[in-house]
């Protein structure tokens, strides 16, 4: 059975593609419960660092730091480097990964920084992003700053 916090990140990537954009969602999770979710906005909001991750930190709004040092933050994608040192800057206690075949991040900065790393390989996440890929590959390539 599916990681309810996983359903609700796959949820906003789900959102995010019948918006017009690229299907990755993330939930920042603290004592159980969602405190911020969101989903990449770049192609929405016309801007340059709303993947996944900083939606959910954005709508998560200002907090004590001791409230990110209990969370833990679920994404359907491998965070890049922009969201991992998002992660690392407000030293979220864990990240839970869908799929990390379609596009890997920095996944060994984090495990190197004492962050534990869970990916799930889960299909519904890679097929999302492979059918994604396959059918946007400029918009993507623009994603991933190539």
């Amino acid at each position: 059975m599916m990681d309810k916090f996983m359903k609700a990140a796959i949820a906003q990537a789900k959102k995010g593609l019948s918006e017009g954009g690229i299907p990755i969602g993330s939930v920042l999770v603290h004592e159980g419960k969602i405190i911020g979710e969101g989903h990449n906005r770049r192609v929405q909001n016309g801007s340059c660092i709303l993947h996944g991750e900083m939606d959910a930190l954005e709508n998560a709004g200002r907090l004590p730091a001791k409230i990110y040092k209990e969370s833990i933050i679920y994404t359907t994608l491998s965070p890049c480097s922009m969201c991992t040192g998002a992660i690392l800057l407000y030293g979220i206690s864990k990240v839970v990964v869908g799929e990390n075949q379609t596009f890997m991040g920095e996944e060994g900065l984090l495990r190197d920084r004492g962050v534990p790393v869970i990916v799930l390989n889960n299909q519904e996440c890679i097929d999302m992003m492979t059918n994604f890929i396959k059918e946007y590959p400029e918009l993507w390539n623009e994603d991933i700053g190539e």
